[in-house]
C-alpha cells in the first residue's frame, strides 16, 4: 500500500512556475487557488497578468488589487481591470510591470484582490522562471 502511494505522489505533476517564449513571453504557475499568468507581447509592448478562479466567479468590484508579503511588501491598485464573461478570470494590462514582476520575484506571497475576494498564491521556487521571463528574447523587458 505504501509502495503504490508514494508511486501516486511520484507521477503527480508538482507545481511549479513556468516560462515559454513563445508565442509571446508567458510565466504562469497553477496552484490549488487558481492561475496565475503574466504576459509581455512584444508586439504591442504590453504587459499582462491573468488570475482564473478554479470555481467561482470575480466580483464587479472597480478596484482589483495586488499585494506582495515578505521582504519587499508593496501594495499596488488599478481601475483597469477586465472580468472574463465566465466571470472566473480578470486582467490587467499596461505598458510598465516593474512593480508586479519585483513584487513577484522578490517576496513569499503574492495574493489577488478584488472586492471581497482574495487570493493567494506562494511564489516558492519563481526564481528561475523569472530570470527567464525578464530576459526573454522578446527584447525591452523591464
Amino acid at each position: 500500500m505504501r509502495t503504490a502511494l508514494a508511486f501516486l505522489l511520484l507521477a503527480s505533476p508538482a507545481a511549479a512556475w513556468e516560462f515559454s517564449a513563445s508565442p509571446i513571453c508567458t510565466l504562469t504557475d497553477t496552484q490549488a487557488a487558481g492561475e496565475i499568468t503574466v504576459t509581455y507581447d512584444p508586439a504591442i509592448t504590453e504587459y499582462a497578468v491573468t488570475v482564473t478562479l478554479p470555481q467561482g466567479r470575480w466580483a464587479g468590484d472597480p478596484v482589483f488589487g495586488m499585494a506582495f508579503a515578505n521582504d519587499r511588501p508593496i501594495s499596488i491598485q488599478t481601475d483597469r481591470h477586465s472580468v472574463s464573461p465566465d466571470g472566473r478570470s480578470i486582467t490587467v494590462k499596461d505598458r510598465g510591470f516593474g512593480n508586479v514582476l519585483d513584487g513577484l520575484e522578490f517576496n513569499a506571497r503574492a495574493y489577488a484582490i478584488l472586492g471581497d475576494t482574495t487570493v493567494g498564491f506562494d511564489l516558492d521556487g519563481i526564481g528561475p522562471a523569472m530570470t527567464a521571463f525578464r530576459n526573454c528574447p522578446a527584447a525591452n523587458l523591464a
